[in-house]
């Protein structure tokens, strides 16, 4: 994540997968959530690196890549269970 530390990932990658999981209205605990989180962030800032050169930083902007990539995760998940 960009400049900040492995708690504040975790802090915030928690705060990003439970705000995913209630706007998504999915039921999962507070481990899957910061998972979701922290990965969520990282996918996205990795996209955001590759197509637009830059990504967002600070906490704020790290909430809001981790909120929009743990949703991206969790319909992914669904579109997967649906397919087996």
């Amino acid at each position: 994540m960009t400049g900040i530390g492995w708690l504040a990932a975790i802090i915030i990658g928690a705060i990003a997968g439970w705000l995913a999981e209630q706007f998504m209205k999915s039921n999962m605990g507070l481990l899957m959530n910061i998972i979701l989180g922290i990965a969520g962030a990282l996918i996205l800032n990795a996209i955001l690196m590759a197509v637009v050169g830059s990504t967002l930083g600070g906490w704020l902007g790290q909430l809001v890549i981790g909120f929009i990539g743990a949703c991206l995760l969790i319909a992914i998940a669904r579109m997967l269970r649906r397919a087996t």
